[in-house]
């Protein structure tokens, strides 16, 4: 079972990825185009051309995991407008995106944290 809250980090590579690449393909990528360790506790997540399949790797102390989910309708909203090109989210926008919505035009309300009450 994949839990999102279970990773230290969540990673999107921006671009695109041509889907014939499998865990070996899309580990360099983690490590050459991304710059970052694909055997760190991280979820990296990649969209094809058309955005309506997503991959999901990750290390889980034995070997890597590969999840895959396939839209029969529709396209992922990938966040393909933003100016780097390893995109850091949460847990929460994870899951958003997973269900559809798009994680650059909404986000929660501000947490408030007051030192006294009166």
């Amino acid at each position: 079972m994949l839990i999102l809250n279970s990773f230290k980090g969540i990673f999107l590579h921006r671009e695109f990825v041509d889907f014939r690449k499998s865990i070996n393909g899309l580990a360099s990528l983690v490590q050459d185009e991304m710059e970052l360790n694909p055997f760190e506790k991280f979820l990296f997540v990649f969209t094809n051309k058309r955005k309506n399949k997503i991959k999901l790797l990750y290390w889980d102390r034995t070997g890597f995991a590969l999840w895959y989910k396939r839209l029969e309708k529709g396209q992922f909203k990938w966040p393909s407008k933003i100016p780097q090109d390893v995109f850091e989210i949460d847990d929460q926008k994870m899951s958003w995106l997973l269900n559809g919505v798009d994680i650059l035009k909404i986000s929660p309300h501000e947490e408030i944290f007051y030192e006294k009450f009166n």
